[in-house]
């Protein structure tokens, strides 16, 4: 595994064979979730040891010590928020869904400058930027290369007046994601935003499963409570590493590879020129691109999923189904009503096929999904207490026999 910095990644895409277009993951996905719907810090440790058991599935650099990645997908925990900004910073957050927070990547000698554009993007949206919180890492967990491309990280909370209307505080939160990705680039002030979302959070960077919970000291506080855990263990297998590139994205954490990328996102543009939206009207075109620039197969397929919840208001269920159907045309043993569905995802687009496993969250839903080849591993455990454990393999988590009540692989269809 190689270490870029910024410049040598833009020389390596200008002077070699490589393209950042046809890079993509081998790895290992899992989540713990309460389908009850109830906060905990078991959930996040048993998240912990799941990524950890999961080691073999992350690939490291030739220190040893630098990793392709990993990342946790969590609740908001509102009430360790609430208190850490409270104590650290004298910042009262609104009521829990009337804010959204995230955390960014900067570079440390343009950080200020991020901000100040941040906060102007925010203005722009009819948001305002309510405050920033740095958070407390430990840099000395991690490896030297990955050392060398650490960025400055920083917590963004964002409100609104209207922030009661949730409908359209989230869609103007979507807004500014995507402007804050197009603008700031414009402007060439480094700004990578792991996720901007008044449900969820994401934790993640260039580390080794064993160094995610070490790294973050948030994420070892018993007072931070969720719901969901998803992690994601990164081994690239023809990429270059680096801390935007780990997962889990704002949506999805992925295991494979999408074989159908290019026709996808030719597929996508193409429909830009002609999509219409009941909710953006005509600000609709400031989200284009819908796929970014220089993003691994994960990063479209996130891209296009988190338009289709946001901007096209399904739920995301609904949106993983029309980008991942099953072999539904000549299943005669598939009911109609599921038929009648494909049918009609298939007119919206086409297929985004693997081989791959893509475990998805928003919050409100968490779930995981195979593409028709069904090549990837997946199975899930449902105990007496109501907690689902889905990974790309048994074991990863200690559960007594006679607590789990259901055992399921997944074929070829979701959960």
């Amino acid at each position: 595994m190689v270490v870029l910095s910024k410049e040598e990644f833009a020389r390596a895409e200008k002077e070699t064979l490589w393209s950042p277009q046809l890079e993509k993951d081998a790895c290992g996905v899992g989540f713990v979730t309460s389908i009850e719907g109830i906060p905990s810090h078991k959930i996040l440790e048993e998240g912990r040891t799941m990524l950890e058991r999961m080691a073999h599935r992350g690939a490291c650099a030739c220190d040893n010590d630098s990793g392709d990645g990993a990342g946790v997908l969590t609740a908001i925990p509102d009430d360790f928020y609430r208190s850490e900004l409270l104590r650290e910073e004298k910042l009262e957050l609104p009521p829990f869904g009337q804010y959204a927070t995230g955390l960014l990547f900067l570079d440390s000698e343009t950080y200020k400058q991020a901000k100040e554009a941040f906060s102007d993007l925010a203005k722009a949206c009819g948001l305002r930027v309510l405050g920033w919180r740095k958070l407390q890492t430990f840099s000395e967990s991690i490896g030297s290369e990955a050392r060398k491309t650490e960025p400055c990280i920083r917590q963004v909370f964002v409100g609104a007046e209207y922030a009661e209307d949730k409908e359209r505080f989230e869609r103007e939160v979507y807004m500014l994601r995507k402007q804050a990705v197009v603008q700031m680039a414009k402007q060439s002030v480094d700004c990578y935003v792991c996720s901007l979302s008044t449900s969820t959070i994401i934790y993640k960077g260039q580390f080794t499963p064993n160094q995610l919970y070490k790294y973050y000291k948030d994420l070892t506080n018993p007072d931070f409570k969720s719901h969901i855990a998803l992690v994601h263990s990164r081994f690239s297998t023809n990429t270059f590493p680096s801390w935007s590139r780990a997962q889990p994205n704002r949506m999805v954490a992925h295991n494979g590879e999408i074989n159908t990328l290019r026709g996808n996102i030719n597929f996508m543009r193409a429909r830009e020129g002609v999509m219409k939206s009941s909710k953006y009207g005509d600000n609709l075109s400031k989200l284009y691109p819908v796929v970014e620039d220089g993003l691994t197969d994960s990063g479209c397929f996130d891209n296009v999923l988190e338009f289709l919840v946001r901007a096209g208001g399904r739920s995301l269920p609904e949106a993983a189904m029309t980008m991942v159907p099953e072999a539904w045309e000549k299943d005669d043993e598939m009911i109609p009503e599921k038929r009648s569905f494909y049918r009609w995802a298939s007119m919206c687009m086409e297929p985004w096929d693997g081989p791959a496993l893509l475990a998805f969250s928003d919050g409100r839903y968490v779930g995981a999904i195979l593409d028709r080849n069904g090549l990837r591993p997946a199975r899930y455990y449902l105990t007496e207490d109501n907690h689902l454990y889905l990974s790309s393999e048994v074991g990863v988590v200690d559960l007594p026999v006679e607590s789990v009540v259901r055992k399921v692989t997944i074929v070829k269809t979701s959960c």
